[in-house]
């Protein structure tokens, strides 16, 4: 059984920074595509970053390239999301998800692709 845990959400004036825990137990992330993904009430859960299972490529939504950075500590089984210069249309509920499918990249941007989701942490930045 696969099951994510995000923490490090929290209050955020604009232009701060946070940086987003993703801790996976049942699987270890370095067989495993990875991505980060958030929910704005009222909109559906969009894309925000990816990382294919050997770490040699990652992929950003347009919107955040250049300010968030997606990582991992393979030792620790944790992803990571670090986001500097946030915005208020930042602000969101932010989920981890993994593949299901072992040494599988594949798409990176839907989030059908994913089989196991985290419970989520709030993102809220104020301006």
């Amino acid at each position: 059984q696969v099951q994510l845990v995000e923490s490090g959400g929290g209050l955020v004036q604009a232009g701060g920074s946070l940086r987003l825990s993703c801790a996976a137990s049942g699987r270890t992330f370095s067989s495993t595509s990875m991505g980060w993904f958030r929910q704005a009430p009222g909109k559906e859960r969009e894309f925000v970053a990816a990382r294919t299972w050997n770490g040699r490529n990652t992929y950003y939504a347009d919107s955040v390239k250049g300010r968030f950075t997606i990582s991992s500590d393979d030792a620790k089984n944790t992803v990571y999301l670090q986001m500097n210069s946030l915005k208020p249309e930042d602000t969101a509920a932010y989920y981890c998800a993994a593949k299901g499918r072992l040494y599988y990249s594949g798409n990176y941007y839907k989030t059908d692709e994913y089989d196991y989701w985290g419970q989520g942490t709030q993102v809220t930045v104020s301006s």
